[in-house]
């Protein structure tokens, strides 16, 4: 394998990784308030998957989503700015990090409430029989949202009516603060899909190629007709469940082998080992920071969203 394609996904991993560690210094500061919950070290998962939404595609995301409104397109700069509360954010900063949307972008957003997406997924898989689309819907949720009942419902009902659904599970083994392990009988989760009539299986969810590869054949299956799939990512948060977090609950050992298999880390061994040089693969850093940095202060410099417009859109 040649450097193109892991460069090309580590430029993509740190953009992401450098959008979200730019907002926990802005939260920090006290510049964006609110509950932030990040997603770093996830962003192979989102990475990977990008290439396969279509243009009629829809996709929903948890209230850990970013990356995920980065990899459908959203300008970050747009992001930083409904993030920190600007009119100029992308739903005039009414939204905040955990209920931001843009449905102009495929992105169809977050949801505070664990595992609401997924039933939502199955409404536009629905619709999209109906309206001369061939939309799949990507619904992305934690492992402990596996556990809702409303995914049990939306795995139901999608396997019932074969609607073109891929349900997609970070699991990065933390329910928020409690480890996955200590609250399912199978912890591989991946394994439920057979009572639903449904494949499934479990992927590295932090390689951006495998999960292009896994992921793109559940599109695959979606896409013609063959109804939904399950697919269990592995992967790892590298910080807290949410910015404050103690994060006292983590197992010996465990942050150790977290850094050797994040993306990061990951993709740049790839890259190592295809001969692509240091300075620059050293070089993704920093490009993305800039551009961080360049986006966080042009929404910085946007006025704030007026109260006053607050009902807006809440009535037809």
């Amino acid at each position: 394998m040649d450097g193109s394609q892991p460069l090309a996904d580590l430029r993509q991993v740190w953009r992401m990784r450098a959008f979200e560690e730019r907002v926990r210094e802005l939260r920090l500061a006290g510049d964006a308030v609110g509950s932030i919950h990040l997603g770093i070290g996830q962003e192979g998962v989102a990475v990977g998957a990008s290439c396969l939404i279509g243009p009629d595609d829809a996709v929903f995301a948890t209230y850990r989503g970013h990356s995920w409104a980065i990899a459908c397109g959203v300008e970050p700069e747009k992001l930083f700015a409904e993030i920190l509360g600007r009119a100029t954010g992308i739903n005039g900063g009414r939204g905040g990090s955990a209920h931001l949307t843009a449905p102009g972008y495929r992105f169809f957003g977050e949801n505070s409430i664990v595992g609401a997406g997924a039933p939502i997924a199955c409404g536009a898989a629905l619709a999209g029989r109906h309206d001369g689309t061939d939309r799949v819907a990507l619904t992305v949720f934690g492992d402990g949202a596996m556990n809702q009942g409303a995914v049990h419902e939306a795995m139901n009902f999608a396997a019932a009516f074969s609607l073109p659904v891929v349900f997609l599970c970070e699991n990065n083994s933390w329910s928020e603060l409690t480890a996955i392990d200590e609250m399912v009988g199978e912890p591989q989760l991946w394994r439920r899909a057979a009572g639903y009539g449904m494949p499934g299986e479990r992927i590295d969810g932090n390689d951006p190629e495998q999960v292009r590869d896994r992921l793109g054949d559940a599109f695959e299956v979606a896409r013609e007709g063959g109804g939904p799939t399950l697919v269990e990512a592995m992967t790892q948060r590298l910080v807290g469940h949410y910015i404050g977090d103690a994060d006292q609950y983590r197992r010996p050992g465990e942050r150790e082998r977290d850094a050797e298999n994040e993306p990061v880390a990951l993709l740049t061994r790839r890259l190592r080992d295809a001969g692509v040089p240091d300075d620059e693969i050293a070089g993704t850093e920093r490009a993305a920071r800039e551009e961080m940095d360049a986006a966080s202060a042009v929404a910085l410099a946007a006025p704030p969203a007026d109260p006053a417009t607050a009902k807006e859109h809440l009535y037809a």
